[in-house]
């Protein structure tokens, strides 16, 4: 398998759909191990029209690159209540990539 799958979390902001469901918000994420490319990616919103979207914009994006540009992706794409804890979520996400390329660098 030349992917690996990593989860990141973050806590919602009270007044939102998810919240009733969940107390905290997670993206997860299948990565291309070779070049940290996000193949998919998922997350804890309460619709699924929100669910694909933050997919949509995930996609695509290496890792490598660091986190500033699928950052400013949300910043500048998602507009709902949740775009600081999905900015909050993909950093513990990224915090949970570098963790693992430098304990056990991740090779194909």
């Amino acid at each position: 398998m030349n992917t690996v799958f990593i989860a990141g979390h973050a806590r919602l902001p009270s007044g939102m759909a998810a919240q009733n469901l969940y107390e905290t918000l997670t993206i997860t994420a299948e990565i291309d191990k070779k070049y940290g490319v996000i193949v998919t990616a998922s997350c804890t919103l309460a619709t699924q029209h929100g669910q694909d979207f933050v997919h949509h914009l995930l996609r695509g994006y290496s890792l490598q690159d660091g986190i500033d540009n699928p950052v400013e992706a949300i910043r500048t794409h998602y507009l709902g209540k949740a775009g600081n804890a999905l900015i909050s979520a993909l950093k513990d996400l990224y915090k949970q990539y570098e963790t693992n390329n430098a304990t056990r660098k991740i090779t194909v």
